[in-house]
């Protein structure tokens, strides 16, 4: 898809760029009339993924980087002593020098009881990571069908440290749940406690592709078959048992969590943890801090990247569906669209004017967002914000683009970033994940560099320079923007329902 030309800022207020038409899954990703900054807050890291403000906390935000490390910003300063270093823990099986390997240090959540000392959740955090395993031990779900497993994600448990809050005690780690991997794609990557208190974890379907392979369940796949965690959303306790005696919820096999009750599939040979299914790649997904809706992006194949809003017992399609087209396993390929059929199936997100799922032509790998709740900018607020990792496949993977959603009306736009030449992120940047803190303000985490290397930024997300005011920013110079550098309404396009 061709770039718009070199803008000129006084060219920006009336300026239109229409990409072609999507060969496969409807009308291409436009500009839309939110135009935003983005200010270097930390630079001259390996693969930013993920940053989450502990609760109540106005003054930090704890950022992972994939090859291992957990940094801090505080105050708008990213601090030179990492608060947690697993980079021994996750590479291997990562491989710090490949840019398009999916493993590593991927997730992060703090207990909501994190700040309240009569809480068993006390200052206590957990990281999802992909790990070996150590021998003479196996994990709580192997990998189906007796595969080799050449690693294992892993949820452990950790404590901050009592004497610095910005670092986290190395010997309170106590692992909570771990899944047998053979492939090495596919592993989901967030984790997050919901409005419930429950931890919500999404688990790839297993990886190679088309939920077929040596640790893939037949008939249907991993995704559809209810005896793995693989391909799911899953929900659970995270807590030592030990310290609610009094929950009514059983306890894992395991002794490690506790299993909520009222988990839609308690059934014989069903994974208790289970909370919805359907799933090919949930890598990112949030919930959003005023409605309580649990919205993740899913990773397409070769063909549909699409948002769904998550609930309780959901079946998401995959493989039977890749976004709402019906989808060939034997040939990896989509057929038709068919919304709401197969019955029991849940179609992306959709509205009135479209439904919030793009083709490859747009980006390759959807990367999840969260809602925005801030209130730096106000014709933000409701709209899911979220992006893709590149544009460009191999060789290389570059590009990356950063969208927002309306969930109402079913449209996907893309923000106008004034500050670069291009209108989008420059130098092959791509999209590894998002942050946001304790005011609903968000980041994007981006990088043109593998885990090693030193192109990762992470970049707040601004309102864009008053009318009148100068700023230089990214190497460019942008004053006198109308209406505050936003260009004039554009028309929302996205395919027809």
């Amino acid at each position: 898809m061709p770039r718009p030309g070199i803008w000129l800022a006084v060219a920006m207020c009336v300026l239109s760029v229409v990409p072609p038409a999507s060969a496969d899954v409807g009308v291409p990703i436009n500009f839309g009339s939110i135009a935003v900054r983005l200010d270097p807050i930390a630079t001259g890291l390996g693969a930013p993924d993920y940053a989450l403000s502990p609760p109540g906390d106005n003054a930090r935000l704890f950022v992972l980087d994939q090859g291992g490390l957990m940094r801090v910003i505080q105050n708008g300063s990213l601090l030179s002593s990492p608060a947690l270093d697993l980079s021994g823990r996750v590479s291997p099986p990562l491989n710090t020098g490949n840019a398009n390997d999916e493993r590593g240090l991927l997730g992060l959540a703090f207990h909501p009881g994190f700040n309240d000392p009569a809480s068993p959740g006390y200052r206590t955090l957990y990281t999802y990571s992909s790990e070996l395993i150590p021998a003479g031990t196996s994990p709580t779900y192997p990998a189906p069908n007796g595969a080799v497993q050449n690693y294992q994600n892993v949820i452990s448990e950790w404590k901050i440290s009592a004497a610095n809050p910005n670092a986290v005690d190395i010997t309170s780690r106590r692992e909570v749940i771990t899944f047998g991997k053979n492939a090495g794609n596919h592993n989901g990557g967030t984790i997050a406690f919901g409005p419930d208190g429950y931890l919500y974890l999404g688990t790839g379907d297993g990886g190679n592709a088309n939920d077929v392979g040596p640790s893939h369940i037949e008939p249907g796949g991993n995704a559809q078959n209810l005896s793995t965690a693989l391909g799911k959303m899953l929900r659970i306790d995270p807590l030592n048992p030990a310290l609610t005696p009094a929950s009514p919820n059983p306890v894992s096999a395991n002794g490690q969590y506790r299993i909520p009750t009222g988990n839609p599939f308690q059934g014989a040979g069903q994974a208790p943890e289970i909370y919805a299914y359907g799933l090919r790649n949930p890598y990112r997904y949030s919930f959003d801090r005023t409605t309580g809706d649990l919205i993740a992006g899913d990773v397409g194949q070769n063909s549909v990247e699409e948002i769904d809003r998550i609930v309780r017992g959901g079946n998401y399609g995959w493989a039977v569906k890749e976004g709402d087209y019906l989808f060939d396993r034997a040939n990896g390929t989509i057929g038709a669209r068919s919304v709401g059929i197969p019955a029991g199936l849940v179609d992306p997100i959709s509205g009135p004017l479209g439904t919030l799922e793009y083709d490859h032509t747009q980006g390759i790998a959807i990367v999840g967002g969260f809602v925005y709740r801030g209130s730096a900018i106000p014709e933000l607020i409701g709209k899911y914000v979220f992006g893709d990792l590149a544009l460009k496949n191999l060789p290389p993977r570059v590009d990356g683009r950063l969208f927002y959603a309306d969930l109402q009306t079913g449209t996907i736009n893309e923000f106008l970033l004034s500050q670069f030449a291009t209108g989008r992120l420059p130098n092959g940047l791509t999209v590894h994940g998002f942050g946001e803190d304790d005011s609903g303000e968000l980041y994007a985490l981006v990088t043109n560099t593998a885990p090693n290397g030193t192109g990762g930024i992470v970049y707040k997300i601004m309102p864009v320079p008053e009318p009148g005011s100068i700023a230089v920013l990214g190497g460019g110079l942008l004053g006198l923007l109308c209406r505050g550098g936003r260009p004039g309404p554009r028309r929302f396009v996205s395919r027809k329902s």
